[in-house]
């Protein structure tokens, strides 16, 4: 089959790998256009959700357990969901030279050419900063889809109207993309995280970076200034560079946002996003959505409202002068180590742990150093990150989230502030980041007056 043919799919043998949402998704429209898919999960089936059990209902035949990905041969295609990390049957069929896809690369074939797509990559904020985009396309009358890694998959929406495509993608959705083209990408930073999936931090940037791959003259390429892993990335394209940040095309300063290519200015004081890092994200989203023709009286009507987003450097409530942020999204080291410093409060008491994803500690230790009150330290990590501290900063040890932000409010003292960022992900202790950070803020909206 052609790989630059979209309607050739009908009729076609089609394994889908992962059945989570975005694998069901890719199923649901694969199915939709008529071709022939078996799905595969390493989950028994009776422990797999609802997305399955719908496939189930349309009749899509199910292989699980934990052999099931080794049974996937004799198609024509194979669609991988980006939780699924290569295996050796996929390496079969790629040398055989079956094609292998995600669902952002199967949705954007089905996608009509004429509408551009925005792409917002990076280790940290891309959610904030695909939302922001969307909102400030929004507000200008245009019709939006906003989703991909946020949580809306783009195949369950290829048959709807849309002016543009804002899709956040990961480094595991950008893998495997061939036709992914677009007419603006962002990539708001690189710092390690999922390092227990890459060989090595190049390969994790270089993931990030195939977003570019298909960018032509025309297109934008918008990257931080002065940051050259970044910057090397936008290069493998032919989109033009546009920068954000001090300094860049879409200025940073410590009163405002100052869009360097018009002269226009935004106050910063005028904007709800709290901390510099949001700033920084700010800057990103306006260097992207001038070339789509957004006014300024658009953006400042935006930014005056956006409040961002749940577990995102979040603030839950003031107690005793301590004020405590619920930053649960943080699941790496470069997101903490940007919370902890972004926080106007001088002095900060960290909650940070959970599950290892590999990488060094020593960028927080630093971060610590320079702001931290002392750091509670829970999950499987909590070994690892006290080591790390040396006893730089007091620490203290949790079993429980509850427990965890007592201990915080014992550290601090008035004008701190208490934040959890845990740098680590949370499946040890918790379904996901969200009952993570639901769990801080019920303990913090429990905690009682000293």
């Amino acid at each position: 089959m052609s790989s630059s043919t979209i309607t050739s799919i009908a009729g076609k043998r089609v394994a889908v790998v992962g059945l989570g949402i975005s694998g069901a998704a890719a199923a649901r429209l694969l199915l939709r256009r008529g071709a022939r898919i078996v799905g595969f999960d390493q989950k028994p089936l009776h422990q797999l959700g609802a997305y399955a059990r719908t496939l189930e209902a349309l009749g899509v035949p199910l292989i699980c357990g934990p052999s099931a990905f080794e049974q996937v041969k004799d198609v024509d295609v194979v669609l991988v969901s980006p939780g699924v990390p290569s295996f050796s049957a996929l390496k079969r069929a790629e040398a055989s030279g079956i094609l292998v896809w995600g669902e952002v690369e199967l949705a954007t074939r089905f996608v009509a050419e004429t509408v551009p797509v925005i792409a917002v990559g990076g280790t940290n904020g891309k959610s904030t900063t695909t939302t922001l985009i969307g909102d400030l396309l929004r507000t200008s009358g245009r019709r939006v889809f906003v989703g991909g890694n946020l949580g809306t998959p783009l195949a369950d929406h290829v048959d709807d109207v849309f002016d543009y495509l804002v899709v956040e993608v990961s480094s595991f959705q950008m893998e495997r993309v061939d036709r992914f083209h677009p007419a603006s990408a962002l990539l708001l930073n690189v710092s390690e995280d999922h390092l227990d999936r890459y060989t090595s931090f190049e390969a994790y940037a270089d993931a990030k970076g195939n977003a570019f791959l298909r960018q032509e003259v025309g297109d934008e390429a918008i990257v931080p200034v002065s940051d050259l892993i970044c910057a090397a990335q936008a290069s493998r394209g032919l989109g033009k560079h546009v920068t954000f940040g001090p300094g860049g095309d879409v200025d940073l300063t410590d009163t405002a946002v100052i869009d360097r290519r018009s002269g226009e200015r935004y106050d910063r004081r005028s904007f709800l996003l709290a901390g510099g890092h949001n700033a920084l994200n700010v800057a990103a989203s306006i260097a992207c959505v001038t070339k789509f023709g957004v006014k300024p009286d658009a953006i400042r009507e935006t930014l005056a409202t956006f409040r961002g987003l749940p577990h995102r450097t979040t603030f839950v409530r003031e107690l005793d002068g301590v004020r405590y942020y619920d930053d649960s999204k943080g699941t790496n080291v470069g997101a903490a180590v940007t919370a902890v410093l972004g926080l106007s409060e001088p002095r900060i008491v960290l909650i940070a742990g959970g599950r290892d994803k590999g990488g060094s500690y020593l960028p927080l230790v630093d971060a610590l150093v320079a702001r931290g009150r002392g750091a509670v330290l829970i999950g499987e990590a909590a070994l690892a990150i006290d080591k790390a501290i040396e006893g730089r900063v007091p620490t203290a040890r949790a079993t429980s989230m509850r427990e965890a932000v007592l201990a915080a409010q014992k550290f601090a003292i008035s004008g701190d502030a208490v934040l959890l960022s845990p740098a680590c992900s949370s499946f040890d202790m918790f379904r996901d980041y969200k009952e993570r950070g639901d769990a801080f803020s019920e303990a913090v909206l429990k905690l009682g007056a000293r």
